[in-house]
């Protein structure tokens, strides 16, 4: 957990104290609060946190903060961390989506250990907890339909009705319940409800179903069950059954904090886990819908869950987002319990921050026009040595082919510039990159006038970049040797969303940028990146910093994803000295 982070965040309950040497210290979050306090008071003698996703769909930026959260409270106090798949619904689980759960989880680091586990492992403690309701008075079988519930339910203002089947007897519940469990009940027939308060001002404590029937194959019992426990009921016992601690859970589960509570007093837990819940975290004009992004997939919109538009996990990781980078927004956004949304800039800036002093800057022509130099001698080639990272003398030099033809980027050359164009026209002389000062003496164009090749004289005696006499150049471009070059397809990416409409339009559908992907297929890399694997990540001169794609980059067809820009809308707040 980073303390500079958290003095960021909208919690009422962080204070900014100083120390004898009056430096700034922040004040823990408010979950940390609660944490600290149970420990001191003997509520618990360790801290034992869990990530537990449904199965149902890939991981995305929000679920990201989640997991961080639980993993760090378990690091911050030596205790321990548990990945749980909340596998009650076997409706829309897939085990590709447990796979690709677990797989983010690892990325970002948060290490379970050896404790994975599964809702369905307990289905056979949560059948036993539903009987002891039951005996107990507490829980009985309803006939009604889902319709007839919620007019039973009530509103917020009104109270709701008894279920008809509400003072059944134990036995005739049990037998019931029984059948329900057998096999011997239709889908939608009867559900297993608890018997708390109809009046109750909280909805959620009106007899909430605890069991369906669902005669469905499941992704991990097979065909063993055809009851399946609601999550409400489930959740607690999962928690309680593993020895959780704190459940810590995103605020639309305020309300149904009274029935977790419920649960674990009512089946009689010795340490009963606490539930905590914090704010989401909502990123602007992106889209996290699982509903949304699986027709995006189905359209062929977008190539797949992990499509690099997305801000799904997969989808960050492909583009060539970093864990290190994710935490650094994670933290930046803080723990509160107010809800917010940060601007999608502000991920844009913790990644350009993650990589700029890690990664080589190397030079690629992506819009390539070819560059001959008349006078540098036929057949004859020089190897230049060139720091890998100006700000990062750590990271060592290469050697760079230097030779007479050359791809440049075509923006780098104009026929008729205007005023303040300090790059490559005729007769004016800029600085190749590391290597020398060239005067453009002409050009070459096609037949349908476009400029083909460009054609310079360079000066021997400014090798380096600089000038024997002292003379000054104000424009400097880079450059690819043209025999030696790597060859590859370049994407460039930008917001899926058009961010001057908004997310949605007024029929719902999503406003959609028909500029969100531009494939350049002909571009040119210097030859440093040509054993590049997938994920390897450099920063392409003045163009941004750029990935290996991991699914369609091939070791002799390489495939570059842009991950950002390198110019940058996000401003960050005074005293955020990340």
């Amino acid at each position: 957990m980073l303390k500079e982070a958290e003095a960021r965040t909208m919690s009422e309950n962080e204070k900014v104290v100083a120390t004898e040497e009056e430096k700034e210290v922040v004040s823990k979050n408010f979950i940390e609060q609660i944490i600290e306090k149970d420990l001191a008071e003997g509520v618990y003698d360790t801290v034992h946190t869990r990530f537990p996703p449904e199965p149902n769909g890939y991981l995305h930026i929000g679920h990201a903060k989640s997991i961080l959260l639980n993993y760090g409270l378990a690091q911050e106090y030596g205790g321990k961390f548990n990945m749980r798949f909340d596998d009650t619904n076997p409706t829309k689980e897939k085990n590709e989506f447990v796979e690709s759960i677990k797989a983010d989880v690892a990325w970002l680091g948060a290490d379970y250990e050896d404790r994975l586990f599964f809702a369905s492992n307990y289905f056979e403690q949560m059948y036993e907890g539903a009987v002891k309701l039951i005996k107990k008075g507490k829980a009985y079988v309803s006939d009604l339909s889902a319709e007839q519930m919620r007019e039973y339910r009530g509103t917020l203002t009104e109270p709701g009705k008894e279920d008809p089947n509400r003072n059944r007897s134990v036995e005739e519940n049990l037998a019931l319940f029984e059948d329900m469990k057998n096999g011997k009940v239709a889908d939608g027939e009867k559900t297993l409800r608890a018997k708390i308060d109809m009046a109750s001002p909280n909805i959620n404590m009106r007899d909430p179903i605890l069991y369906r029937v669902a005669h469905l194959h499941h992704h991990n019992t097979g065909d063993k069950w055809c009851i399946y426990p609601m999550y409400d009921f489930a959740h607690p016992i999962e928690d309680a059954i593993e020895g959780i601690t704190h459940s810590i859970c995103t605020l639309e589960f305020e309300d149904h904090r009274p029935l977790y509570n419920w649960v674990v007093e009512e089946l009689e837990y010795p340490h009963p886990p606490k539930q905590i819940e914090f704010a989401k975290m909502y990123l602007t004009n992106v889209v996290t819908g699982k509903r949304y992004i699986k027709k995006l997939v189905e359209d062929g919109i977008v190539d797949g869950w992990d499509d690099p538009r997305l801000v799904s996990i997969a989808a960050l990781r492909r583009r060539g987002f970093t864990p290190e980078s994710i935490k650094l927004f994670v933290d930046l956004c803080g723990v509160s319990k107010a809800n917010s949304s940060a601007e999608y800039s502000m991920l844009e800036y913790c990644i350009r921050e993650d990589l700029k002093m890690k990664k080589p800057r190397v030079m690629a022509a992506l819009n390539p026009i070819k560059l001959v130099i008349d006078n540098y001698p036929e057949g004859q080639s020089e190897m230049l040595t060139v720091a890998n990272n100006l700000e990062n003398e750590s990271l060592g030099s290469r050697e760079v082919p230097f030779e007479r033809e050359l791809y440049i980027d075509r923006e780098d050359f104009m026929e008729e510039p205007p005023r303040k164009y300090f790059r490559l026209f005729p007769g004016n002389e800029v600085r190749l990159m590391h290597a020398y000062f060239v005067t453009c003496t002409g050009y070459e164009k096609d037949e349908e006038g476009n400029v083909t090749v460009v054609h310079c004289t360079y000066d021997p005696a400014s090798k380096g970049g600089n000038s024997p006499d002292g003379r000054k150049v104000k424009g400097t471009i880079h450059w690819v040797p043209a025999s030696k070059a790597v060859k590859a397809e370049v994407r460039l990416y930008e917001n899926i969303i058009d961010e001057e409409k908004g997310v949605y339009n007024e029929d719902g559908s999503l406003n959609l940028n028909p500029n969100s992907l531009t494939v350049l297929k002909e571009c040119y890399i210097e030859p440093s990146v040509a054993d590049a694997k997938a994920y390897d990540s450099f920063q392409f001169v003045r163009q941004g910093f750029f990935c290996v794609d991991c699914k369609d980059s091939k070791p002799d067809a390489l495939v570059f994803n842009r991950i950002v820009s390198l110019k940058s809308s996000y401003v960050l707040p005074k005293g955020d000295n990340k």
